[in-house]
């Protein structure tokens, strides 16, 4: 007969770590760039009666020294009370100066510039109104304008899209009046807008060139239109064997042709500004830092906009007139006391975690100047050594997931321009000679190597690793395959 099996309960002790609702805000702030910690302050300050904007001021509160000498051990509920005191003295309530103590004696916070830019969108409808329309016209070309992609091209069908304009915008129409409308816009700038695939972009181009032909024809355009219209295929594929028998072009032509395609624009919308949506976003730098001659380097967080915060007067006050009778209170009362002591509780630690966001931000960020010193007195981007995140947490005792959200989404502005955090890592290598050299070094190098090939022969990835090898850095061929994608670089067949 079969044992059944049983099932045995057992108990067992374990820890488990996990973050306090402190750490948590912490952790949430730190991640914030400038622009979205000064939205979250102003939200913390409508949500939350006992923080408010403002400077502490250097009078003081003598109330935190009566309360306790007013009640006694025996008073009902006092020990209910005893942690309000911290908050009724003046000197106890933390804030924080975030651009008070960061900037040199009679320097003035400078506005930060931000480059912005209107999307092709825009662009096109300023130029849309200058045409004679009717209305029914205006309102197709407007909605094909709204179904371009970032690059300017159309990659809906006009069967789709008049689907679309049946069903969500009530307006009927055929396809042969979303070609007229199509057609309108086409012959917007740049050249190229509203193609429908990249063929049909060269060729807008190649067209509007021609059209712009005064009284000498360049026969070179003709040949340029005959190559992208009769042997496209043949021309992505890079066969200019097969182009060349197939035309009878001589081979001076031929190449001053594919010379002059490889000018045209395949992404014209791209050249006006890029979507609604993402050209709107604005890079205000997180850093400031101002190199100078005698080698100073200055540190400052750019919080110009990010308001000072204390507590509450009125909160203060409030907690003042409920402690001095707190031995005859209501539960109403009772309720109201331990209401106010939540609200302030939260913006004690809300001004706590702000206040370390800033030392943790202004630690790492000192960190990662002494690590590239060179780059910031010189602004070379070859004097940038290999750096990784573990090496930033090192020296700054914080952790490495903390220098990740330090890092992330962040950015610094120098004499010599706006960078992302993320710009200052990459890897190291060592090379034969023991140097330790960064892979954007590496990478330069082998970027010098491909602009400077033979392009009827260019180098293959063994051909380059070979090249590198005898340059000192014996790297794989994967590897230089790896650092020629980085680069966005082809293989060696598309770029002959």
């Amino acid at each position: 007969m079969a044992q059944g099996s049983r099932q045995v309960q057992t108990q067992a002790q374990q820890q488990v770590q996990t973050l306090s609702p402190q750490q948590i805000l912490v952790v949430k702030l730190l991640e914030l760039p400038a622009v979205e910690l000064e939205d979250r302050i102003h939200a913390e300050l409508l949500e939350n009666p006992a923080l408010e904007e403002g400077k502490e001021d250097t009078a003081s509160d003598d109330f935190s020294e009566n309360s306790d000498t007013e009640g006694s051990a025996e008073d009902s509920g006092a020990n209910e009370y005893d942690s309000l005191s911290d908050y009724l003295s003046e000197d106890d309530i933390p804030d924080y100066k975030l651009q008070e103590n960061n900037r040199s004696k009679g320097e003035q916070a400078e506005e930060i510039p931000f480059s912005d830019a209107t999307s092709f969108y825009e662009t096109l409808k300023e130029q849309l109104s200058e045409r004679d329309l009717t209305e029914h016209q205006r309102e197709l070309a407007e909605y094909l304008i709204g179904s371009l992609d970032d690059d300017g091209l159309l990659r809906k069908s006009l069967d789709s899209i008049c689907d679309e304009l049946a069903i969500y915008a009530g307006i009927e129409c055929t396809q042969e009046e979303l070609e007229e409308a199509l057609k309108i816009i086409q012959d917007f700038d740049p050249a190229g807008l509203g193609a429908r695939n990249l063929q049909e972009c060269l060729l807008i181009q190649i067209h509007r060139k021609i059209e712009q032909q005064h009284f000498t024809p360049n026969p070179l355009l003709y040949i340029e239109e005959a190559i992208i219209s009769e042997c496209y295929e043949e021309f992505t594929r890079k066969h200019w064997d097969k182009i060349q028998q197939k035309l009878g072009l001589e081979e001076d032509a031929f190449e001053q042709a594919i010379k002059e395609i490889c000018k045209l624009n395949p992404r014209p919308g791209a050249s006006l500004g890029e979507a609604i949506g993402r050209n709107m976003q604005q890079i205000i730098p997180d850093f400031i830092v101002d190199t100078y001659d005698d080698g100073t380097i200055n540190l400052a967080l750019n919080n110009r906009n990010v308001p000072e915060l204390r507590m509450s007067r009125d909160f203060t006050e409030m907690v003042e007139e409920h402690t001095k009778n707190r031995a005859n209170q209501s539960k109403e009362s009772k309720e109201a006391m331990m209401f106010l002591k939540q609200k302030m509780d939260a913006a004690q630690g809300f001004i706590d975690a702000v206040k370390q966001r800033q030392n943790t931000l202004m630690t790492t960020m000192q960190a990662i100047i002494d690590l590239q010193r060179p780059f910031f007195l010189e602004g070379d981007e070859s004097l940038l050594r290999p750096m990784i995140l573990k090496d930033v947490a090192e020296r700054t005792g914080l952790d490495i997931s903390t220098i990740s959200r330090v890092s992330n989404s962040k950015y610094v502005q120098t004499n010599y321009g706006i960078y992302s955090l993320k710009f200052f890592f990459s890897d190291g290598y060592v090379t034969e000679d023991g140097e330790e050299m960064s892979v954007r070094e590496i990478r330069k190098i082998l970027k010098e190597c491909i602009d400077n090939e033979d392009k009827k022969k260019p180098y293959t990835d063994d051909e380059l690793t070979d090249i590198l090898k005898e340059k000192g850095y014996p790297i794989a061929r994967r590897t230089v395959a790896k650092y020629r994608q980085q680069l966005n670089i082809p293989v060696a067949r598309l770029r002959k």
